[in-house]
């Protein structure tokens, strides 16, 4: 059989897709290993904390540079760097399982680069969530706000597909609706910490991205425009 007629049953996953589960693990397993005492030595029992410390959104810092005016670096940049920043090996694998399955399907109908846009801007509209509709005293940290954002932009996708086969595009939210319920029951029984809030500011933010980041969607809203 020609190489030039073959197909690859399993489409690959996209690089950048790929080089965000790679930062995320790599960072969970230098901070297990760490505490274990296998790498970095006696210091590295601590890294976990340390970076808790510098790199994990905190509402309260937020308000400080809301009331104050100022807006340091090194606190602006936790709006980015909280996602990558786990709080435990278990929601770090669940976050890379996500990204591996959203990131792929958005990946392969925005591009790499939306991707990780939609990524990105979704972590820091699930902080700023966080931070505007609950009053929290713990910080956010861990990467299922920019997750919700990709599940977000799949969600416009089916949105999307449903209306131009004309059926009922409230079927699309059929996937968050059952995730946010899950978040509610384990909340009921378990006690929740209202992270639920910063997940649900990471899908809108995600879905409403979607309108622009998908592929022909400036060009869709100017086109509006110029109807209006």
């Amino acid at each position: 059989m020609s190489s030039e007629n073959y197909t690859s049953a399993v489409n690959p996953l996209p690089p950048l897709v790929v080089a965000l589960v790679l930062f995320i693990m790599g960072i969970e397993l230098a901070f297990t290993l760490g505490a274990r005492g296998l790498v970095g030595g006696l210091g590295a029992v601590g890294w976990r904390l340390d970076a808790l410390q510098s790199y994990a959104f905190s509402a309260d810092i937020f308000d400080w540079m809301v009331q104050n005016g100022r807006w340091p670096f090194e606190h602006v940049i936790r709006f980015v760097t909280y996602p990558f920043v786990s709080g435990s090996f278990t929601q770090a694998v669940f976050v890379c399982v996500f990204v591996l399955a959203m990131g792929k399907m958005v990946g392969e109908v925005f591009g790499g680069f939306p991707m990780l846009l939609i990524f990105v801007l979704s972590g820091v509209g699930g902080a700023l969530a966080y931070a505007l509709f609950l009053d929290p005293s713990y910080p956010l940290v861990g990467g299922f706000p920019p997750v919700y954002g990709l599940i977000g932009a799949f969600t416009w996708l089916l949105w999307r597909k449903l209306s131009l086969v004309g059926a009922n595009q409230a079927r699309a939210f059929q996937l968050i609706a059952v995730l946010m319920g899950i978040q509610l029951l384990f909340g009921l029984l378990f006690g929740g910490t209202g992270d639920w809030v910063a997940d649900l500011g990471g899908f809108a933010t995600g879905f409403g991205l979607s309108f622009f980041l998908a592929p022909g969607g400036w060009a869709r809203i100017k086109g509006r425009i110029r109807r209006e």
